[in-house]
Formats: C-alpha cells, structure tokens, sequence
C-alpha cells in the first residue's frame, strides 16, 4: 500500500500546543505573589491566614513573623486576639506538623489528611499491641473535652487503661485518631503556656463538615502557591496518590512545564508576574509556608544553597533577596536592645546589604518592644547553638 500524503498545498494537522516552559525565576516570582511576599498586602491576619490555607506553627512565634513579613501594618496583637477568641486554631495538619488555621479551614481541612494521620499510626503499630483503638478514641474524647488535658495527663490516663503499651505509641494514637486543637494561652503573642488539648469539634463549638472536598482544597493551593505539579501538592498535604484530583481539575485549569520539563497545574486567571518585577527583602521564620510548600524547592531555594537553611531537625530564619534564599539570620535580645544577626550564604552587594538592614530594622521595629535595635552582619554563625 503506497504510504499516505497530504494534499498538495495542505500542511499536517497541527497537535494540541505544547504548555509554555516556566522558568525557576518566572515560578520564583509567581509564588512570591501569591504568598504575598512580592509587596506587603493589605489583608487581614484571618483572611491572610485563609488565603495561605494555613501557617506552619511548628513553634509558637513564627506565624507572627510570617505575617509580618506578608501584611501591611501588621500588629502581632491582631493575630493574638484571633486566636483567643477562637477565629484561629493551632492543629496538626498537614504534613503532620502544626498548623495554624483559621477555625473553618481546621475543620475542614483535618479530615481531609486523615489517611496521612492513619499512614503515622501504622507506624507505631507494634507499640500498640493490644490497644483497641476505638476505646482508646472514646477514653480520649471524654477525657479532653471533659477538661483540656496536657500530654503528660493524657499519657498517664492511658497508660492506666493499657499498661503494657508503648507510652509514646499511645499520644499518637490519640492525636492521630481525634482532631486535637492547642487550646489558648498556647502561641499566643507575648504569652507562654504548656499544650493543652481538646477536641477540635468542643473548642470551636461545631462539627466538621459532612463532606469535605479535596478538589476544592487543591484549587486553593494552586491559588497560594502554584504553578505547582502533582508532587507538589502531595507535599504540601502530606497526601499520597492524588493524580486524579487533578485529572478532575484539568480541563478548568492552565497547563505549563518547567525547565526540567515536570508538569505544572494553575487557575487559568492567577498572577504570573514578569520574571524580572522587583522582589524586596524579607525576613522568614523558621518552617515558612513559602520553603515548605513545594517538592521542587528551587524556585526560592537555589540548588547550591539546599539544605544551608537548617542543621538536621533545626531550621533557621531565613533572608530572600531578590525572591530567592540568600542568608540565614536570627533575633536576640538583651536588655533593651534587640539584634538581628544575619549570616550571607553567598556574597550581598552594598546595595543589597543595605536593603536587607532597612527591613532588618522594620522587623525589630515591629516585632520587638526593644528600644534599640542593632543589625549586625556576621560571617559563620553556628545558630543552632
């Protein structure tokens, strides 16, 4: 059979076109936008928190400093009251670290990473021989909701009823069975306070909802933090095996590749802003949404500084300048004077080095009562000290 031409004048029938190829500088400045660290937004603390779908609060200080560095006129007060009058909430959710929501995002978004808690629980299997864990959800609930409870109370109580049980085992059954929410003064600003711990549902005087939606909340991780691929959102979440949701999502979104040709999913109508729109300083607290939010984390971590912010389990604040990691830095006080130290990875021109002083001095501003402040550029610092 004579093999098949087209007709003379004809060109062949042309493929769907190919997505567009984002560069890291292009997905750099893209989710700096999105994570309003391009320019300070005039959001509120509650509707900032909604919008980033939660801060990571891993310790109790850093959401304040996120939000400081994201928030026109941001007062860490604000964020306080919030939490005290329960619009906010302190929960371990994704990734299974704590997070700090607001109170309708916590609810929906705890049962949604079940399967992540019953992955950790299976981990912890041998040391929970014999435990049914039912009873062991019931004792918990009645317990927490009785009174907050701290750790150590909860432990002791199910040691009582299961005495040969690995103790650690037993907490984390317990915290991976029940959404357990920090109860206040815990990580309020300017506070201490031990954990203690209730049902999520008595803290915030209502239920989860029936039917929580995943594909909603892949939407509005792609709205914080896309272009993202599949990976992405997986390691965000703490999720397995969520291609389908996106499968689901594809004909409403915006298809691209970045330059190791890896698929990236956004709304079709996000800011993608030009790679070269300038990108201010900012000071990040340890475990920033921003760091954490990606597989790929060279959109804001260059490939030769990875694994320069952080010394094993010990992550380190961190300077952007020009949207991408360039030093590490920390805040002391004494007396009345309040330092920030900030150790460059990499060289800092004057101009850079003078920008990154004057937002420096705004942080200790802000978020020091500290009447002198003092910035200091050091070279190697041994911050985990």
């Amino acid at each position: 059979m004579a093999a098949q031409t087209n007709p003379p004048g004809r060109r062949p029938a042309a493929g769907p076109p190919r997505p567009a190829v984002l560069t890291a500088r292009a997905l750099n400045r893209a989710t700096l936008h999105r994570q309003l660290l391009l320019a300070r937004s005039a959001l509120g603390p509650k509707d900032a928190v909604a919008h980033l779908v939660g801060l990571q609060a891993q310790n109790t200080r850093p959401p304040y400093f996120q939000l400081f560095s994201r928030l026109e006129g941001f007062d860490p007060a604000g964020l306080s009251a919030l939490m005290e009058s329960r619009e906010v909430v302190r929960i371990v959710t994704l990734r299974s670290t704590i997070h700090t929501h607001t109170a309708d995002d916590a609810l929906t978004v705890r049962p949604l990473v079940q399967p992540a808690r019953d992955r950790e629980l299976k981990l912890f299997r041998r040391g929970l021989a014999g435990v049914d864990l039912d009873r062991l959800k019931g004792i918990t609930r009645a317990l927490v909701e009785e009174r907050p409870r701290t750790v150590a109370e909860l432990r002791t109580e199910l040691l009582s009823a299961w005495p040969d049980a690995d103790p650690l085992a037993l907490t984390v059954a317990a915290r991976c069975a029940l959404p357990l929410a920090q109860t206040t003064p815990r990580g309020l600003w300017g506070r201490s306070g031990q954990v203690t711990l209730t049902t999520l549902e008595h803290w915030l005087g209502r239920p989860a909802p029936a039917t929580p939606d995943l594909d909603a909340l892949a939407l509005r991780y792609l709205g914080a933090f896309g272009p993202a691929s599949v990976k992405d959102f997986q390691v965000w979440a703490g999720l397995t095996r969520t291609r389908e949701v996106f499968d689901r999502l594809r004909p409403g979104l915006r298809t691209f590749r970045d330059e190791n040709g890896v698929e990236l999913f956004d709304l079709p109508d996000a800011p993608r802003p030009d790679p070269d729109t300038p990108a201010p300083p900012r000071f990040l607290p340890e475990f920033d949404n921003a760091l954490l939010g990606h597989a790929d984390r060279t959109r804001i971590i260059p490939a030769g500084f990875a694994g320069r912010n952080g010394k094993g389990n010990q992550a380190y604040g961190t300077v952007l300048v020009d949207g991408f990691l360039a030093a590490i830095w920390r805040l002391d006080r004494t007396g009345d004077r309040a330092t920030a130290t900030v150790q460059p990875l990499g060289v800092l021109g004057r101009a850079d080095r003078e920008a990154v002083a004057e937002e420096a001095v705004h942080l200790l501003t802000v978020m020091t009562e500290a009447a002198e402040h003092d910035v200091r550029f050091a070279g190697f610092v041994d911050f985990g000290e």
